[in-house]
């Protein structure tokens, strides 16, 4: 859970991220889950920020923690919908009825690879994208988050 004096940027992860550093390596990287968080935790504290990193293989989960970004007053939310973002209608309409900004996250670049992954719900209703950096997308967008 996020410092409760410092804005929380929430930071949403979907299916099989959970298997990071050892799923698929030579497309999404050696580093864990864990790892990412660690990165993020230390820049968000320069940034004044807090993080609240979570995991599901569950779409609903993913929908529910939208709703409470929002009425939680958190600044942003970083999603990495996994294969949810090629999918979820659920997930697109989740983001539009929030006003908190979502950030879309991808360690790999989709349009680079299989035909199915061009398409992004999640893209669709995000304010931006950011992709194919590995573990660095997620700093980047940190980043972002951090100048809305």
């Amino acid at each position: 859970m996020p410092a409760p004096d410092l804005p929380a940027v929430f930071v949403l992860n979907g299916p099989n991220l959970n298997l990071l550093g050892t799923r698929e390596p030579d497309i999404y990287g050696s580093d864990t889950l864990d790892d990412i968080a660690g990165r993020l935790e230390d820049r968000a504290r320069e940034l004044d920020l807090a993080i609240d990193m979570r995991q599901s293989n569950h779409e609903g989960h993913l929908v529910d923690w939208l709703h409470e970004a929002q009425a939680s007053g958190a600044k942003a939310v970083l999603l990495n919908a996994g294969a949810f973002t090629h999918t979820s209608v659920a997930l697109h309409d989740a983001i539009k009825a929030i006003r908190t900004p979502v950030i879309e996250v991808h360690l790999s670049n989709p349009h680079a690879r299989e035909a199915f992954r061009h398409k992004s719900y999640v893209g669709m209703a995000a304010r931006g994208t950011i992709a194919g950096f590995g573990a660095e997308s997620y700093l980047l967008a940190l980043e972002a988050a951090a100048g809305l």
